[in-house]
């Protein structure tokens, strides 16, 4: 397995045997990510004036792989973070298995030996026009694409994942010992609900490599600073240890920013337990404990090592904590235009992961696209401290998203058909205050997340409007 599992400031690189489809997912993949896109390919077609068959043809396989493996060693070394798809035989060129340790995160796009057969057969590549031969370069060139591979995957969402150190499995629990990445020691964060269903599980996937377990309150609470610095207090780690938080999104929130501080920055790794966390809190790096005047006012950016998606875990979820986690999938399908609470609940996690995982990559510190994850959370986290934190976060989401909605001069039917929000009590003034000082406000002037014929944007919206649009969230 190669060093490194994101693709952070770096080249996505595609590898994989002919026929995987790799320029056709990354081409989908440069466009979700925002990246140009380098078929390597079709760069060696347009450099030597002529196709790959009629090199082969002409000149053989060894002066391909050269030209190959030049050209690949140019697009690698460019500034720019792109996604490069390399042609079937690239991982043969030592140079090019260094460079894509060296300066790539590697994803291969897999495919067995007879679906690849079937599909290249009549294609007329060079080295596709005998069975046998063709089978056997597949089974030589297996241990290099697992030497090279980051992870792998078989489809865009499943590249983008892969990108940003996502693995999304049913049963991924079990294997946590393995999906850690590193040898050093780990410090088990969870609280006692969460520890009481699946802390076993995870202390025995984890194994000898367990050194310490740490529990913290249940809710909001686990994000109080005076909680945070008990933690602190109880780590042992050096700075070859690692973190995992096993929880909802308030656990992976404290614990990620503790892990973000100790030390000035340890590898950590969140195990969501809950939808909330599994399609949004936990992707991303974002961490943040609360204050008084407001949620998650202090905090750290601090990329997860992995991030480790288990939908299993999501079956001993009580109902109210379900839809909870629905809110979130609502605002992703409203963002991404498409109906994701319909399909079923592995395939929502799977895809409202890879949205979020998609737009954090393109911009990992909140300066552009990623403030579109804030559709409606404006006005939640208004509700939310006016609440004292006592109203839950799906609930308040479900909430804000009407607001956003009556913003964006959009129809509210689906939200209130699919999370049937209600108004809440608390104190309009209070409410108010904790909105204006939220942090996308800027020089005083409050900029929110609403749907526009475009899509999502960020704008400036009148104090009266977003007042009124409050205070129909608030009932007497």
């Amino acid at each position: 397995m190669a060093a490194g599992l994101n693709a952070l400031g770096r080249h996505l690189a595609l590898i994989g045997f002919m026929g995987a489809g790799k320029t056709t997912i990354g081409r989908e993949v440069a466009r979700l990510l925002g990246r140009p896109l380098v078929d390597l390919d079709a760069r060696i077609e347009e450099v030597a004036g002529a196709t790959i068959e009629e090199i082969f043809d002409r000149e053989g396989e060894a002066p391909f792989r050269q030209l190959e493996t030049e050209l690949f060693l140019e697009a690698s070394a460019l500034a720019e973070p792109a996604v490069i798809a390399l042609g079937g035989g690239a991982v043969t060129s030592p140079p090019v298995r260094d460079a894509l340790r060296g300066r790539c995160l590697t994803v291969e796009i897999e495919i067995g030996a007879d679906e690849a057969w079937e599909r290249v057969r009549r294609s007329g590549r060079p080295l596709a026009r005998d069975e046998t031969d063709f089978r056997e370069r597949f089974a030589r060139r297996r241990p290099l694409y697992d030497e090279c591979a980051d992870a792998s995957a078989r489809d865009a969402e499943g590249v983008v994942l892969g990108a940003g150190g996502v693995h999304v499995e049913t049963g991924a629990l079990e294997r946590l010992g393995a999906l850690v990445p590193g040898d050093g020691p780990v410090a088990m964060v969870s609280d006692a609900v969460v520890a009481g269903i699946h802390g076993a599980d995870a202390q025995v996937a984890l194994g000898s490599r367990l050194e310490t377990t740490h529990e913290l309150p249940p809710g909001e609470e686990a994000k109080a600073l005076p909680v945070v610095e008990r933690l602190w207090r109880e780590l042992r780690l050096d700075r070859g240890g690692t973190v995992v938080a096993l929880g909802g999104g308030c656990v992976t929130d404290a614990a990620g920013f503790a892990a973000a501080a100790w030390l000035r920055g340890v590898a950590w790794v969140p195990v969501p337990s809950t939808l909330v966390g599994q399609v949004d809190a936990a992707i991303g790096g974002k961490t943040a404990i609360d204050l008084p005047g407001g949620k998650n006012l202090v905090g750290a950016f601090h990329w997860p090592a992995r991030t480790v998606v288990d939908p299993a875990l999501l079956a001993t979820l009580p109902e109210r904590e379900r839809r909870n986690g629905l809110a979130e999938v609502v605002k992703t399908g409203l963002l991404a235009g498409e109906p994701h609470w319909e399909l079923p609940l592995p395939d929502q996690v799977r895809r409202c992961a890879a949205f979020k995982t998609a737009l954090c990559l393109r911009d990992p510190h909140d300066h552009a696209e990623r403030r579109w994850l804030n559709l409606g959370h404006t006005f939640a986290h208004a509700l939310e401290a006016a609440a004292a934190f006592e109203l839950p976060h799906g609930e308040a989401v479900a909430l804000g998203l009407l607001a956003a909605l009556r913003l964006s001069g959009r129809e509210t039917r689906e939200v209130e058909r699919l999370l049937d929000p209600k108004p809440v009590r608390v104190d309009r003034d209070r409410a108010w205050e904790a909105l204006r000082r939220d942090k996308k406000a800027r020089g005083g002037e409050l900029r929110l997340v609403v749907l526009d014929d475009g899509g999502p944007t960020v704008r400036a919206v009148p104090d009266d409007d977003v007042r009124r649009a409050l205070d129909d969230l608030i009932r007497t």
